[in-house]
C-alpha cells in the first residue's frame, strides 16, 4: 500500500454505446445497444439510458429487445473503438511510463512513476486534468479512481460512475470497504458471493471479522489467503506497463446451427485467417492452433495442434485448424466455432515455407479422400445465403456508409431488398433518413469519421495543459468523493 493516492484507474463510461451517441447526433441521449443483433446475440454494451430499463452487459439481445424495444440496436464498430481507445491510451501515456491496459477502455496508471503526483492534492488535480483532456480529445467521459493500491483505485473509479472522479485517501480503505457488498471485491462472483452469503457474510466487514482462518476453511487456501487480504484493503501489486498475452483467438455464434460439414470447414478456414490478422497485428506468431466447437446441445469441445515452430502463415493456420476438425464429431449442428493461437513469440520460424508446403499437401490428402459427395459425384455445394443475408452482412445496422450525392451517414437497418441510412455526422445536426435499394450503385461502406473533428492540441501535455473550452470541471462531473 502506498501512503499517497497515486495509483489511477481510468474506465470509459458505457464505451461503445457512448461512441455510438457521440457519432450520431439523433442517438444523443437514447437508449443504445452494441452487440450482435442475431437470434443468439449478445449484449457488447448498453448506453446508460438502457441500463435503466433493465439491459447490461453479457443479456442476450432476444432479452434486451424484450426490456427496451424501442432502443437502436447497433453492431460493433471496432475500428473506431480502437482509434478513440488509442487516443485515449496516448493522454494516460503522457502521464506515465507505467500504464497497464486491461482493455479497449480501461487502464490503471501509476502516476508517482510519471513524476506527476506524489500527494492527495496532486493526484486529484491530476485526475480531474485527464476527465478534462478526454473529454476534449474524444468527446466521451471516464471515471477515474484514485488510490494507493490498484484494488483500491478499480472500486474507487466504479464508484464515481458515471463521469465521476473517487479518491480513497490512504489509511481509511478499511472504513470505506466495510459496508460495501462482498462482491465488490475482485474475484468475488455470484457463485463465490452465493457460498458467503449462505454463511452469514455479505459485507466486505463481515470477511474481515470472520479472519483468515475461517475464510480459508470456506473457500480454500489460496482464495481464503486472498480474500482476507483484500477486505483488509491490502493489494501490493504493481502498476505493470506490458501485459504479455498468452493467446489470440476469434470466434463466432451463428444465429442458425450448421449441419453442413462444408459450411462449417469453410467458417473454421475464415475464422482462422481472422485470428492471424489478429496476431499480425500484435507482431506475434504462435505454435500451438486451438479450435474450439460448441454442439447443438452446448457440450463445448477443444482441440490443439503444435506445429514445429511459430509461425503468423495464414495458410499454415487455417490448414492445421481445418486437420482439427476433422476430429470433431458435428453431427446434430454447430452453434459456435473458434480458432485461437497460443505459444505466443515475437518471432517466426525460418522454415515456414516447408511448414506450409506439408500443411497443404496433407490438408489435399485429407480433401480428396474425405470431401462429401452427391449420388452423382459431384462435391456437395454450401448452401448460398439468402438477399436478406446477404443485405445484413453487407450492410450491418450501425456501421458507417458513404452516398455520392447525400453524403456521409449510417445504417438504420435493411430487409425486403432495401438498406434505411440516416445521413448525418459526428458533431452536427441530427440528420434525415432515406431508403435505397440495397444494390444501390451509388451507396457504398465508409470509414467511421473521428467523433472530435478539431480536438485540442495535448501534444504538450501534462507539462503545459491548454484550458478547456468547457471550463473547470463541474461539481457533478468532477466531484471528489471520501
Amino acid at each position: 500500500m502506498r501512503p499517497a493516492p497515486t495509483i489511477l484507474h481510468l474506465d470509459m463510461d458505457a464505451f461503445y454505446a457512448s461512441a455510438e451517441q457521440a457519432a450520431k447526433p439523433s442517438l444523443r441521449g437514447k437508449a443504445v445497444v452494441v452487440g450482435g443483433l442475431g437470434p443468439r446475440g449478445v449484449v457488447a454494451t448498453a448506453s446508460y439510458e438502457a441500463r435503466v430499463l433493465g439491459v447490461h452487459s453479457a443479456m442476450p439481445t432476444a432479452q434486451a429487445r424484450r426490456l427496451a424495444p424501442n432502443a437502436a440496436y447497433l453492431v460493433p464498430r471496432f475500428s473506431l473503438y480502437r482509434s478513440v481507445s488509442e487516443q485515449v491510451m496516448e493522454l494516460l501515456g503522457r502521464l506515465s511510463p507505467l500504464v497497464e491496459p486491461l482493455s479497449l477502455d480501461e487502464a490503471f496508471v501509476d502516476l508517482e512513476a510519471g513524476g506527476v503526483a506524489d500527494d492527495t492534492v496532486s493526484a486529484r488535480r491530476t485526475g480531474e486534468r485527464l476527465r478534462t483532456a478526454i473529454r476534449e480529445v474524444t468527446g466521451l467521459s471516464g471515471s477515474v479512481g484514485l488510490a494507493g493500491s490498484k484494488m483500491l483505485a478499480k472500486i474507487a473509479s466504479e464508484q464515481a460512475k458515471p463521469d465521476g472522479l473517487v479518491l480513497m485517501e490512504p489509511g481509511t480503505e478499511r472504513e470505506l470497504l466495510a459496508p460495501m457488498s462482498v462482491r465488490t471485491l475482485p474475484g468475488v462472483g455470484p457463485a463465490t458471493g452465493d457460498h458467503l452469503r449462505r454463511a452469514g457474510m455479505t459485507t466486505v466487514n463481515d470477511l474481515a471479522e470472520a479472519g483468515e482462518a475461517e475464510l480459508v476453511r470456506l473457500v480454500g487456501k489460496a482464495h481464503g489467503h486472498g480474500l482476507y487480504r483484500m477486505a483488509l484493503g491490502l493489494d501490493d501489486r504493481p502498476v505493470v506497463a506490458e501485459r504479455d498475452a498468452k493467446s489470440v483467438s476469434v470466434e463466432d455464434t451463428f444465429d442458425v446451427d450448421l449441419h453442413d460439414r462444408v459450411r462449417v470447414r469453410a467458417e473454421v478456414e475464415r475464422l482462422a485467417v481472422r485470428c492471424v490478422e489478429r496476431l499480425r497485428s500484435a507482431d506475434r506468431s504462435g505454435r500451438t492452433v486451438v479450435l474450439k466447437v460448441r454442439r447443438y446441445d452446448f457440450s463445448t469441445l477443444t482441440r490443439s495442434e503444435t506445429l514445429r515452430g511459430p509461425t503468423d502463415d495464414p495458410t499454415v493456420v487455417r490448414e492445421a485448424a481445418a486437420r482439427l476438425l476433422e476430429a470433431v464429431d458435428t453431427t446434430g449442428g454447430v452453434r459456435l466455432l473458434g480458432v485461437g493461437v497460443t505459444g505466443l513469440a515475437d518471432f517466426t520460424q525460418e522454415d515456414l515455407f516447408a511448414q506450409a508446403a506439408d500443411a497443404r499437401e496433407l490438408a489435399a490428402r485429407a480433401e480428396a479422400s474425405e470431401k462429401p459427395v452427391a449420388e452423382d459425384d459431384k462435391p456437395v455445394e454450401e448452401e448460398p445465403e439468402s438477399a436478406e443475408q446477404l443485405a445484413a452482412r453487407r450492410w450491418p445496422a450501425g456501421h458507417d456508409v458513404r452516398h455520392t450525392v447525400h453524403g456521409h451517414g449510417w445504417v438504420q437497418g435493411s430487409g425486403v431488398g432495401r438498406v434505411t441510412v440516416r445521413f448525418e455526422e459526428p458533431g452536427g445536426p441530427v440528420g434525415r433518413v432515406v431508403t435505397f435499394r440495397v444494390d444501390d450503385p451509388e451507396l457504398s461502406p465508409a470509414d467511421p469519421l473521428p467523433l472530435v473533428r478539431d480536438p485540442v492540441d495535448y501534444s504538450s501535455w501534462p507539462a503545459s495543459l491548454p484550458k478547456s473550452r468547457s471550463g473547470p470541471v463541474s461539481a457533478a462531473g468532477g466531484e471528489s468523493r471520501p
